[in-house]
């Protein structure tokens, strides 16, 4: 793959969106949200290098990619579906491409009992660091870090946030 193409996964508002075009990628962009699409639709209208779909993890056409970007969107992939929303995902990056994200850890306060509850999903994706060492097994893990730490949450209400992230690069 010579050009450069970027997929950020559950995209919001697109803020990550204006940095892939100024780093020269074309950025294949979706979001559950119909309302975040559009204001992306907003921003980006006019950049044919910009490609918008509301569509979920599970019906979403992964396009080939050099970079997988997933930052605090896979926790709202159901995890009876992850497996094959997984698969798909190894399967658009090429080899060396980069995957980007952050995954829930199990310490988190969203995390209750029987599962938090969102508007769409009914349970949040929580991995533990063995599983997501485990699901890079094809990949070189270049940074992999733990955040745990307790704030006020958009709310207003007391948090814990446990959050894996980390940068890999594909090599089979």
């Amino acid at each position: 793959m010579s050009k450069k193409v970027a997929i950020d996964c559950g995209c919001g508002s697109g803020s990550d969106i204006g940095f892939l075009l100024d780093e020269g990628f074309e950025v294949y962009a979706f979001d559950i949200e119909e309302y975040a699409i559009e204001l992306c639709k907003r921003r980006y209208s006019r950049n044919s290098k910009v490609h918008l779909n509301i569509a979920t993890f599970y019906d979403y056409a992964y396009p080939k990619t050099n970079l997988f970007v997933a930052d605090s969107s896979l926790f709202f992939c159901h995890p009876n579906k992850f497996e094959s929303v997984w698969q798909e995902i190894c399967a658009s990056l090429e080899p060396n491409g980069v995957f980007c994200g952050s995954f829930l850890g199990p310490k988190d306060s969203m995390i209750g009992s029987g599962g938090a509850r969102t508007r769409y999903w009914d349970d949040l994706l929580v991995l533990s660091e063995e599983r997501i060492i485990q699901l890079f097994e094809n990949f070189s893990i270049k940074l992999f870090s733990e955040h745990l730490q307790e704030g006020i949450n958009i709310e207003g209400a007391q948090h814990r946030w446990h959050i894996y992230s980390l940068v890999a690069k594909k090599i089979r």
